[in-house]
């Protein structure tokens, strides 16, 4: 099958509307030859199946960072129109709202190397990681209800980072429409105990700096310098957005017999956008959303804290400022032009993330002359980037760009590759400080179990969907 691929230009590649019966529009994929190598078929099969849904426009697309994941590949974008259109939670994933957050400070590489241990110490410490990690918030049933309808705000309000802080996050950390109500007590009980926690698996907090400047204006515009330090988060919605999948996964393959949706894939399995049951889903989804928002906003704040700790210094003289906060695992209702007209679309992004141009009027003001920033993080070992959103993406990808390197092993096939080696220590020659919850995480998470997260970057800046800006090196991590 992958011979009907059709190669469009350097970075992009067609599955035709003819790959396999009942596509409603093709499928392109971001890659470039050397990535196109280590496309999976499942994979491509994925995004051909997306093709088939109801109401899609344009195209299902995937990012160079493509790999199979649960209905949608990771890596996908997919818009609906709002009438005859459709919502799929696995064009969401089980972790709603996994996104990334970047911090810029005034520490310099070699100051912040010298305490890197201290440092990384005092962060594993202070901030919960690992499978089923319990949180030093305890939330009771009102106080939990108020965090799903507030997200980042609920946060701040309780003393987590400043108000300055919502200025700088996707949504200002909070989504509209959140419902509470629909939320199963299950859900209610493994979120309660998993605010403020890392978690386990790809997520992580590093400590890092810029080695590499692509655009100097726009690169300082955000406030950031070549050899300063940098904090990245990367987490999600922890078991609470997990279970809220699970939850509607059940109730999304009772709508497909009840409104009769034929599926190539039972793990597509979505609901009319008009039905009761995607407005309930989209109700707890962002209820989802927000709670990642706030997750992320208290793991900030603990690591400021942390930097305070150890470096003895002042906040204004550490200037440890929040840069962006992105979702890459949402459905949102956006604006877009189809064809020359103008719609209102449900767009999917499972492993994307917004990659809005100059000018667009969800940005913060701050940023809206520059472009959205976009923050894609790399595998522990190598690096990770900061870009900006682009008119061309607004125009060809309904905004969005990658976000991540993606997968090229299992789990399991990367803990049976690392048998016998001290991944730590390997990390550790080569200057990166690194502690995690287990031995087999760091094995599960090893550079070599990813694609190259310089090559998928290319070629979404080549493709023009998202522009370098500046490039990240890790200095120390800690993981699940």
């Amino acid at each position: 099958m992958l011979e009907k691929l059709k190669r469009i230009d350097e970075t992009k590649i067609e599955i035709p509307a003819d790959y396999k019966p009942g596509m409603r529009v093709g499928g392109i994929i971001y890659v470039d030859e050397v990535l196109e190598k280590a496309l999976e078929t499942q994979s491509v099969e994925q995004v051909a199946n997306v093709a088939t849904l109801p109401g899609i426009v344009k195209a299902s697309m995937a990012m160079p960072d493509i790999h199979t994941g649960y209905g949608f590949a990771i890596g996908g974008v997919a818009a609906f129109e709002l009438e005859g259109g459709i919502v799929s939670p696995g064009g969401v994933g089980y972790d709603i709202n996994c996104g990334v957050r970047l911090l810029r400070s005034n520490l310099k590489r070699e100051e912040a190397a010298l305490r890197m241990k201290d440092l990384v110490g005092v962060l594993y410490t202070e901030i919960p990681s690992g499978v089923g990690s319990k949180g030093k918030i305890r939330l009771d049933p009102g106080n939990e209800r108020e965090l799903l309808l507030r997200g980042a705000r609920w946060a701040v309000e309780q003393g987590f980072g400043n108000a300055e802080d919502l200025g700088k996050i996707e949504s200002g950390g909070c989504i509209d429409g959140a419902d509470p109500s629909l939320i199963s007590s299950k859900a209610y009980e493994r979120g309660r105990a998993q605010q403020g926690t890392l978690g386990s698996g790809n997520h992580f907090l590093e400590v890092q700096y810029i080695d590499e400047i692509y655009d100097e204006k726009a690169a300082n515009s955000l406030g950031l310098f070549k050899d300063h330090v940098t904090v990245m988060i990367h987490t999600g919605s922890r078991g609470f957005g997990h279970q809220v999948c699970t939850d509607f996964l059940e109730v999304m393959e009772r709508a497909i017999n009840k409104y009769r949706i034929g599926l190539p894939d039972k793990e597509l399995a979505c609901a009319p956008l008009e039905s009761p049951e995607a407005r309930d889903y989209l109700a707890a989804m962002r209820a989802a959303a927000n709670y990642a928002w706030a997750n992320r906003q208290c793991i900030m704040h603990w690591a400021r804290e942390a930097f305070l700790k150890v470096f003895q210094a002042s906040p204004k003289k550490l200037g440890m400022e929040l840069i962006y906060d992105v979702a890459h695992n949402i459905a949102k209702i956006e604006d877009h032009e189809v064809n020359g007209k103008k719609m209102k679309l449900i767009v999917h992004r499972k492993g994307a993330t917004r990659a809005f141009p100059p000018g667009h009027p969800e940005l913060p003001e701050i940023y809206r002359p520059l472009g959205q920033p976009v923050l894609i993080p790399g595998d522990m070992g190598r690096a990770s980037y900061v870009l900006l959103g682009t008119e061309k993406a607004m125009k060809e990808t309904f905004g969005s760009t990658c976000h991540g390197a993606g997968r090229i092993m299992s789990r399991h096939q990367a803990i049976k590759r690392a048998k016998g080696r001290a991944i730590w220590r390997e990390m550790e020659d080569r200057g990166i400080i690194v502690r995690s919850a287990g031995r087999e995480t760091l094995a599960e998470e090893m550079s070599e179990a990813y694609k190259d997260i310089s090559s998928v970057v290319d070629v979404v800046h080549r493709a023009g969907i998202s522009k370098k800006v500046a490039r990240l090196r890790p200095l120390g991590v800690i993981k699940g």
